[in-house]
């Protein structure tokens, strides 16, 4: 039948949905909620880093409509996916030093948080993005699939789920392809993307929604395609121009 093997890519989508909003995950999500919360409200900004595809998920966080203005992302032009060739990418990753390079220039430290997102979190720039980031007195939250992680080796060291301090546990399985088209084929149909963004959208929520108990205002971006948030947004741009570079 025409169209059922893309149902069965959606219906893997959301059987995964479903388990990203089991109690377990559910749990971890509002703790590292109140770790976002406590930032922002002491005026600090959320770093965030990902490579590659995990960069996506990354650049879908900031200056976008509904999400958090203290947002500061890592996002070094070498780990991103306009990169030709793109095979460069993977073995930039896969470098031991490359995240000391990258951090160079961010001013990270005590106190700081950083989201790191990498669903198979073994390759060394993530696992050494957290430990550095940890030796400057920050704390770290990993976006990352466990059950791929711990199916593979670290290269060279630990995975990242080994190391950092709260873990979001992504659900997905190994390779993160997910829909077997033949036994003598690849899997096809990767789902970290839809599920890992959506998993951060609801933590975004999530905080905002704590915010607001606390009787704040929620930084967030209005959509500028709408007629009325253009002072909403310059509102917001004003008052973390000097906290958050991209504005």
């Amino acid at each position: 039948m025409r169209g059922c093997a893309y149902a069965r890519y959606l219906a893997v989508v959301q059987a995964q949905l479903a388990s990203a909003g089991s109690e377990s995950v559910a749990a971890d999500v509002a703790v590292a909620a109140e770790l976002i919360v406590g930032r922002i409200v002491a005026g600090r900004v959320l770093y965030a880093f990902g490579a590659s595809h995990a960069g996506l998920l990354v650049q879908d966080q900031f200056y976008r409509a509904g999400g958090l203005v203290p947002i500061w992302p890592i996002l070094p032009a070498s780990l991103m996916l306009n990169v030709e060739p793109v095979t460069a990418t993977s073995t930039l990753e896969q470098t031991s030093g490359a995240a000391a390079d990258i951090l160079v220039d961010v001013p990270l430290g005590a106190g700081d948080l950083l989201l790191i997102v990498s669903v198979s979190g073994r390759n060394p720039v993530t696992v050494e993005m957290c430990t550095l980031a940890q030796q400057r007195g920050a704390t770290v939250i990993a976006l990352t699939n466990v059950t791929y992680s711990s199916a593979v080796e670290g290269r060279g060291g630990p995975r990242l789920f080994e190391v950092a301090d709260v873990v979001l546990d992504l659900p997905g399985v190994v390779g993160d392809a997910a829909v077997v088209l033949r036994s003598d084929l690849p899997p096809v149909g990767p789902t970290s993307s839809a599920v890992g963004a959506a998993m951060l959208h609801g933590l975004m929520v999530e905080v905002g929604a704590r915010l607001a108990e606390r009787g704040a205002t929620p930084p967030v971006f209005a959509s500028a395609n709408l007629d009325d948030s253009a002072a909403w947004n310059a509102g917001w741009i004003a008052a973390y121009r000097d906290r958050v570079t991209y504005l």
